[in-house]
């Protein structure tokens, strides 16, 4: 394991490993596994951040379930830009089946106040949220987040599916910025 990374112009260094990673991601889909029984729910996993997260959940998965995908952006660079553009939209038909929404970090939480919003106009019959992490110091609105794998600080993290600028994604560990 790299101690450190170099990602474009910055430097991070390890802070969660890919050990703890994955047992808290058969944690959550075990939850899901008990929470869902009997069930078919779709996964509707936000692109691009929540890629990996999304693979390892659904394979941990043992229910009968689809996954579809939505693309939302409210980033550039290392900052949230307050704008949410819907670059990729719903592509299946949710309607009375339960959404368990896949994230892969909700740190103000509004990009996952708009999509909530917006799901809701398509009659689900219910809702859950699932995200790796949870930067519970920067939200700005009322989440129900049912299923959190990992609470963080408000540190910027790239890694597992995380980027900088587009960069980052394909490590296996999570690693947050030296100061």
């Amino acid at each position: 394991m790299n101690k450190t990374i170099q990602v474009k112009d910055k430097t991070f260094a390890v802070s969660i490993p890919e050990e703890r990673i994955m047992a808290e991601v058969r944690r959550v889909a075990a939850e899901i596994n008990r929470d869902y029984a009997g069930q078919n729910p779709i996964f509707l996993a936000v692109l691009n951040g929540s890629f990996i997260f999304a693979a390892d959940l659904l394979r941990e998965v043992t229910l009968p379930c689809e996954i579809s995908f939505v693309r939302l952006a409210s980033y550039e660079g290392m900052g949230s830009t307050g704008e949410i553009r819907e670059i990729m939209g719903l592509s299946v038909d949710v309607t009375g089946r339960p959404v368990i929404i896949v994230e892969d970090i909700v740190d103000t939480g509004l990009t996952m106040a708009h999509m909530l919003e917006t799901l809701k106009r398509h009659n689900p019959g219910s809702i859950d949220i699932c995200t790796l992490l949870l930067k519970p110091g920067k939200l700005q609105v009322n989440l129900d987040i049912r299923y959190c794998a990992m609470q963080i600080p408000n540190d910027f993290i790239v890694g597992y599916g995380l980027d900088y600028d587009g960069f980052g994604r394909n490590t296996k560990d999570i690693y947050t910025l030296c100061s």
